[in-house]
């Protein structure tokens, strides 16, 4: 079963008390959820997810643990309106974990591994239209350079992308493997020594299936619109495009004004509304532990007054 990365830390910066609000964005498996649940027992948690066979292992899960939680099914991109919709105007914690699941990358029909043969899927919402099979057969040699190199930062992202133009031309890309077998014929050798030669491309298509950069942008945004004074949000990445993304919004809110800065003293309502707490990277004994978590990152942030 999937092991939650970062897991005390998030549990320990989230500064979690009985009465807690809490909202866990990427709800998943129920690592953190269910852990969230055995400490705000007279608080409430809102969990969002849109994979359906998470939902309906979470709701078993955090069942046996309490039922002061909903479990809201919809992208967190909706995290806002969602919570408007149930009065909820401001919450003490929020929490996103953007890894992909263990279970989504074992089940191997869910097209997410580059080691299983899966049909091309990668779709976190199973209900939606677009999938990786649409992305690789139907994008232009254009699009998926842009693709590769931009949300893989794939070297060789020309190259791959010319075998896969060339390959289609004459038959449907239809399988994880078939598609394997064409990114190793479009790098060098040598490449595929130093580290699974499809990791970049696959990243880059999951990516691009999901919206993730543009939908992570706007949930971060959201969150700290909803967050209440002295409450956090914890942010779990696990590469540097999503890392970039939460260290510059961070980095935004809790630094004063360039102009303001030239100022002999700072008026009040200038003042950043929001302090970052931590940035933490997994030990030694937990990357032992669960492999998965090498390249995770946990960047915290509180607000600290209102705007």
């Amino acid at each position: 079963m999937h092991k939650s990365v970062l897991l005390d830390s998030c549990l320990e910066y989230l500064n979690l008390t009985c009465n807690s609000t809490i909202v866990d964005c990427t709800l998943g498996y129920g690592g953190h959820s269910s852990k969230i649940l055995e400490k705000i027992t007279n608080g409430f948690l809102y969990a969002f997810d849109q994979d359906s066979e998470a939902i309906n292992y979470s709701k078993k899960r955090l069942a046996e643990v309490a039922n002061n939680y909903e479990i809201i099914e919809s992208n967190f991109v909706n995290l806002k309106s969602e919570l408007i919709k149930r009065n909820v105007n401001g919450v003490d914690g929020i929490i996103f974990d953007l890894g992909v699941s263990s279970p989504q990358l074992d089940e191997d029909y869910r097209g997410f591994s580059f080691h299983k043969d899966a049909p091309l899927d990668m779709r976190m919402n199973q209900k939606q239209m677009l999938s990786a099979a649409d992305v690789v057969n139907n994008y232009s040699m254009e699009d998926l350079i842009r693709i590769f190199r931009d949300y893989g930062e794939e070297k060789y992202a020309v190259g791959i992308a010319k075998k896969i133009v060339e390959y289609r031309a004459n038959k449907k890309i239809m399988t994880t493997l078939e598609l394997v077998d064409i990114i190793k014929s479009g790098v060098p050798v040598s490449y595929s020594r130093e580290k699974h030669p499809a990791r970049k491309v696959f990243q880059a298509i999951r990516i691009e299936v999901n919206n993730e950069l543009e939908v992570f942008d706007s949930a971060l945004r959201q969150a700290l619109e909803m967050i209440n004074v002295g409450g956090r949000i914890c942010v779990i990445t696990f590469h540097s495009l999503e890392d970039k993304i939460c260290k510059n919004i961070f980095k935004e809110v809790s630094t004063i004004n360039k102009d303001m800065q030239k100022l002999p003293i700072v008026p009040e309502m200038y003042q950043p509304k929001f302090k970052i707490i931590a940035t933490i990277v997994p030990t030694d004994k937990e990357i032992l532990e669960n492999n998965r978590s090498r390249s995770a990152k946990l960047r915290v942030i509180e607000k600290i007054k209102e705007g």
